[in-house]
């Protein structure tokens, strides 16, 4: 495993993803954080609204079982719209309520990073630093962080952080991937653009990628004339991507790996500190992930695969 700092933490680069897991299969998901735990991760992702909070029991079920919370990192997330509330719910009452569930779903006295899962921008950044602050200092999470803001926002509660002597934001969870997506995910989502790219480039800003596997866009079961999925038509399916694809295919098979561990460790090698989420809803899918932290790439095959070359020479 490869780590990386994170807040105060040394953290594992690779990030668990815990949406997929429920309470009805807890031996399934047993053995996916035991093996993910026995190659050295120590991340964890869940949030509020992840499979109806079972998620957080999940995972909060397995730490009590193993006595191993002081060793996970816990990201967990809160503000997600839902069917009743249909837009980002980060205002500071909104907020602590689901905390304060979240908390007790995952049998825990704080969360390592808490992050707020989407943005409002009529709610002013001094409001939510403010907040955040507070359950800081009071112990409930250790750093917070943002998912789906812009770096313009997160610049603006930095610096009114540092200006009023409050904790600041310390990591973006923003989509970024090998595939470059042809538009947000879902509504009131962001992608890593270019100017995005260069302000996390230029400030070594830690950002925590969902989707960084393209959702499965590499692993062999898509191409163009396979229009199965839907979404990942909508999303992905462009002459370039699939270039990507090819490319991936070609530079897996000469370092004896597979194309989705490719795009994985595409992810890995930013130049800024990634720590990129990852699903496997099984062990196979575990075991294909954890592999991509043996995948080395050099600068000029990054710009390859990223079509930002003709060839690996050049």
């Amino acid at each position: 495993m490869k780590y990386l700092q994170l807040g105060d933490r040394n953290v594992s680069q690779l990030v668990l993803g815990t949406m997929v897991f429920h309470m009805g299969d807890l031996d399934g998901a047993y053995s996916v954080f035991d093996r993910f735990s026995e190659a050295g991760g120590n991340a964890f992702d869940t949030a509020y609204t992840y499979s109806g909070g079972d998620s957080e029991r999940g995972l909060g079920q397995w730490m009590k079982h193993r006595k191993n919370r002081s060793q996970t990192f816990v990201i967990a997330k809160g503000g997600h719209p839902n069917s009743s509330v249909p837009r980002p719910r980060i205002s500071p009452e909104e907020v602590r309520a689901e905390l304060e569930v979240s908390l007790i779903r995952t049998q825990t006295d704080y969360f390592d990073l808490y992050l707020l899962h989407r943005d409002d921008e009529q709610i002013p950044v001094s409001t939510i630093v403010d907040y955040m602050d507070q359950e800081i200092r009071r112990g409930r999470i250790r750093a917070a962080g943002v998912s789906n803001w812009s770096p313009t926002r997160v610049q603006a509660a930095n610096e009114y952080a540092m200006q009023s002597d409050k904790h600041p934001l310390i990591a973006v969870s923003n989509n970024i991937g090998l595939a470059v997506a042809k538009k947000p995910h879902w509504s009131g989502c962001l992608l890593t653009d270019q100017a995005a790219w260069d302000w996390h480039n230029e400030n070594q800003f830690p950002l925590i990628p969902w989707s960084s596997q393209a959702r499965g866009f590499f692993s062999g079961n898509f191409s163009p004339d396979k229009p199965d999925n839907s979404h990942v038509v909508d999303i992905y399916y462009t002459d370039d991507n699939f270039e990507r694809l090819n490319r991936a295919q070609q530079l897996g098979q000469e370092k004896g790996c597979t194309a989705i561990q490719v795009a994985l460790a595409y992810v890995m090698h930013q130049p800024f500190p990634t720590f990129p989420i990852f699903g496997p809803a099984n062990l196979d899918e575990l075991s294909s992930s954890l592999g991509a932290v043996e995948v080395e790439l050099t600068a000029k095959e990054i710009q390859w695969l990223n079509l930002e070359s003709e060839t690996l020479e050049s």
